[in-house]
């Protein structure tokens, strides 16, 4: 028994902890919103190994933080784990392929002798920059537009058609936040480098830079919302049946005041870094990440919270997943309570570690002084 909790709040709380970690990815990704702008900002080989170390020592946070949202989506809803990464695979394959080139480009761009070339493990970061973030923006938001699978009597899991998943992008709603992923990725950079590198020149590209792409990643934020806002919902009424009704993402939120106080008070303080770094702000990425997380933390939240599935289907409504059909057991919840206590002080060790990273600014005067790079 994890603090006496019943099975619905234990299933509420691994869907808020889930929410939390998409919350903390999206902010991540600040690591390939600087990959997508390598070729842009740096002019030449010395530059490009300035923005390539800055964002060598933080890659692996996210990649490590990918793993525990498929982690956390594994063992607290094995059947939601099933259904996608079993049904979709092959979008979570390009996902999965994409961080394997970062993976394996940070360890090699700079290894003598290495075949392929510094030129194209940089090209390996810049498909994983755009591609891979796109990709995850797309399969999250079939969380509003539906996925194609049936589920049988026994929660076997038939995926409708071959595409696997790549259907979705036959949807262009779900461009939408896949386009504004990857906006938000590059501005959440911008912040980061004037936090990080102490360069007067890569300085001022990045504050021009920053304009243009916080206000691409405001079109396609707002075109979501206002999509997801309008649209019919995947309804989970009181017999746990399915249906449709129209305004059901925003009635969630207006349902639930807590999580729309938390989500606009996300999209505010993601507005007050976008105004930081437009203004040239070292800050700027305090607020921009911690505005991106809570917001996209409220979202996610919703879904599970709200009266809504989580992971609808388009062409069986029955089939679709909610916290209470897709969760572990009782016993499984418990356990894995537990060993979730230990979430904040593995969060404390990172910021901790982050701090001692970031004490001394990046310059390629330090650069130069390193014994390892990227």
């Amino acid at each position: 028994m994890f603090f006496g909790l019943d099975l619905a709040q234990l299933q509420i709380y691994w869907w808020l902890i889930f929410s939390l970690l998409a919350g903390l990815l999206s902010f991540m990704f600040f690591v390939q919103g600087g990959q997508g702008m390598l070729f842009e900002l740096a002019k030449n080989e010395e530059e490009k190994a300035l923005i390539i170390n800055s964002l060598g020592r933080k890659w692996e946070l996210g990649f490590t933080t990918l793993v525990l949202f498929g982690g956390a989506a594994f063992a607290a809803f094995p059947l939601f784990y099933s259904t996608s990464f079993g049904g979709a695979y092959w979008v979570w394959l390009l996902i999965l392929f994409c961080f394997i080139l970062q993976a394996v480009s940070y360890e090699y761009r700079k290894k003598e002798g290495n075949l392929l070339g510094s030129k194209t493990y940089e090209i390996f970061l810049l498909l994983n920059g755009i591609l891979g973030v796109f990709l995850i923006g797309v399969a999250l938001s079939t969380f509003f537009s539906g996925a194609n699978f049936t589920l049988d009597s026994h929660h076997f899991v038939s995926w409708v058609g071959s595409a696997r998943g790549l259907e979705a992008l036959l949807n262009p709603y779900n461009f939408l936040l896949g386009f504004a992923l990857i906006f938000l990725s590059r501005i959440l950079a911008c912040g980061y480098f004037l936090n990080h590198i102490d360069e007067a020149i890569i300085r001022q590209r990045i504050i021009k830079k920053f304009t243009f792409n916080a206000l691409l990643f405001l079109l396609f934020f707002l075109g979501f919302l206002f999509w997801i806002f309008t649209k019919e919902g995947f309804l989970m009424n009181a017999d746990s049946t399915i249906s449709l009704q129209k305004y059901l993402y925003l009635m969630n939120f207006l349902q639930i005041p807590l999580l729309m106080g938390i989500f606009l008070i996300g999209v505010l303080l993601a507005l007050i870094g976008i105004f930081l770094g437009y203004k040239g702000h070292k800050k700027a990425i305090f607020a921009l990440g911690l505005g991106s997380v809570l917001s996209v933390f409220a979202l996610m939240a919703s879904l599970g919270v709200g009266k809504s599935a989580f992971y609808p289907s388009f062409v069986d409504l029955q089939s679709s997943l909610t916290i209470y059909n897709a969760s572990s057991s009782y016993y499984t919840l418990s356990v894995m309570g537990y060993v979730s206590l230990l979430v904040p002080f593995v969060l404390a060790y990172i910021i901790y570690v982050w701090s001692l990273m970031d004490r001394v600014k990046l310059t390629k005067k330090e650069l130069q002084e390193q014994t390892h790079s990227y």
